[in-house]
């Protein structure tokens, strides 16, 4: 994320299955967790969450974070220092260093293994394993930004 600020990007996205956190928010297989620094990057995200099917929740990044990493011998703690929090505290981990141009976390954590036995009622994507998620997502949220600009 700090090396990207260097090709001065119009926006950066990245997704993680950073920790079992959000998970605890959200559900297994529910959606994904969006933190979001920017109102039109996360316009842009949903709109391609509902064409997609893909589906994310805006999730919080507030400032009160910051006090989950603290440390005592760095600069900042890769880790929150209890259960509590800790979906939006490892978001605000990375936003410190994606701080210079506008830039979205998807937390996929819940939504990249189907557990459940398959079912044809059920999309090619969502069968029992890995599903791939985010894909279509990202590939959605490029056509409309390309048609966009």
């Amino acid at each position: 994320l700090a090396y990207a600020s260097r090709f001065e990007p119009k926006a950066v996205i990245d997704l993680a299955t950073l920790t079992g956190a959000c998970i605890v928010a959200l559900g297994q297989g529910m959606a994904a967790g969006a933190f979001c620094t920017d109102e039109d990057l996360l316009a842009r995200l949903q709109a391609a969450s509902q064409t997609s099917g893909e589906r994310i929740w805006h999730m919080p990044l507030y400032d009160e974070y910051l006090a989950g990493l603290q440390s005592l011998t760095a600069d900042l703690a890769n880790t929150g220092g209890n259960r509590f929090g800790g979906v939006g505290i490892s978001a605000m981990f990375l936003k410190q260093f994606a701080e210079d141009y506008p830039w979205a976390h998807l937390d996929i954590a819940g939504m990249t293994f189907e557990e459940r036995p398959s079912s044809p009622k059920l999309p090619a994507y969502l069968q029992r394993g890995g599903t791939g998620f985010g894909v279509r997502l990202l590939i959605q949220f490029l056509r409309d930004w390309d048609g966009a600009e």
